[in-house]
């Protein structure tokens, strides 16, 4: 099956495109990501207004769905862009309402606070006093560092949980945590008494969109760094000469590069049916999401493996650009969950049939 974009979808895609070949050229995300100014590229995405495409305008955003989400996350990643604000806000806005929704989208940047490495809202949960106070510690919290805001996830009365909006501050330490993929950040977040007060939002309903939407957006992300990975490695395997020939012109290179373009234009199609299934609420979204967490970026890591190998030795240099979709890969195959856990997902999901 192939996917196909409506007119609106690929207008979009070749305009945000653009926007990011201005911005965000290879030049200026090394001098970001050596540097450590992730901020900046963040504080630009909200300033010109894409921050707010594919957020509902109930919600302060542009409007557009899960697609138009998928769509922004492959360009970041087909561009190495600093994204961690951009995907913590996404998976957190839902929970904020309209009017925290528009002041997150102006800059003020939101996260859950869940493990970036577990399903999200299957972390630890925070212990709430009778003045609406949390305390606790939560690991690994992405863009944990550069938030303004968070939302908790606490024990109701009856042990279900419920969310709890709290702000960066008082009573709140980040404690961040370096990746060998740079353009990404996590934090170690330590809440000692800090203020809070509830949402009103279905808690149940929202983690179970939030883990939809995370397993999408990963693995849109992947997608992204696998396509550009295939670009590099063919473009490479024209200029690289042995024996007087490109390497491109040997059979052993020329099926590893189909087998990545096949993982590629799979992951392609699966993304985007997952997208519009999660959006459309049909029958099985949360299954189609698993599904491409699971295998999109486990297929994410093998095209960067793959792609190392046929660079070769420059390929592990620092001033050769591969490195950066590399590490990228390799952190979307486990963010948000390693693809073992979605595929017990799956597995649980599925009706047992008789043989």
């Amino acid at each position: 099956m192939r996917w196909q974009l409506s007119e609106e979808q690929d207008a979009y895609r070749q305009s945000f495109g653009a926007w990011l070949a201005d911005v965000a050229p290879r030049e200026v995300v090394r001098r970001w990501i050596d540097g450590g100014d992730r901020a900046q590229f963040a504080e630009r995405l909200v300033r010109d207004g894409w921050a707010g495409v594919g957020v509902p305008e109930a919600l302060g955003g542009q409007g557009g769905g899960l697609v138009e989400l998928a769509l922004t996350a492959e360009l970041l990643a087909g561009a190495s862009a600093p994204s961690a604000t951009w995907l913590a806000t996404a998976l957190a806005v839902p929970a904020l309402g309209s009017g925290m929704g528009v002041a997150a989208l102006e800059g003020e940047h939101a996260a859950l606070l869940s493990p970036a490495d577990a399903i999200p809202g299957s972390g630890p949960r925070l212990v709430i006093d009778g003045e609406g106070r949390l305390y606790g510690a939560v690991p690994r919290v992405l863009a944990g560092d550069l938030a303004a805001r968070f939302v908790a996830v606490v024990d109701g009365p009856d042990g279900s949980p419920c969310l709890r909006l709290m702000p960066a501050g008082a009573g709140v330490q980040a404690h961040a945590r370096r990746l060998l993929d740079r353009s990404r950040s996590v934090a170690d977040i330590v809440i000692e008494g800090a203020r809070s007060r509830p949402l009103d939002v279905d808690a149940g309903e929202f983690l179970a969109g939030c883990s939809a939407r995370a397993a999408v957006l990963v693995a849109a992300d992947s997608l992204g760094a696998m396509a550009r990975m295939l670009d590099m490695t063919v473009e490479y395997s024209k200029q690289r000469h042995q024996f007087g020939v490109p390497i491109g012109s040997f059979q052993a290179v020329k099926h590893a590069a189909a087998a990545m373009l096949v993982e590629v234009e799979a992951a392609r199609s699966a993304v985007y049916f997952a997208a519009a299934s999660v959006d459309a609420g049909g029958p099985q979204p949360a299954l189609h999401a698993a599904a491409v967490k699971g295998q999109v970026a486990a297929a994410g890591a093998r095209v960067a493996d793959s792609a190392l190998t046929l660079h070769g030795a420059i390929g592990y240099t620092w001033e050769h650009d591969l490195h950066l979709f590399y590490k990228r890969a390799k952190l979307d195959e486990y963010l948000y969950g390693a693809p073992a856990v979605w595929n017990e997902r799956i597995a649980d999901g599925l009706p047992l049939v008789p043989v």
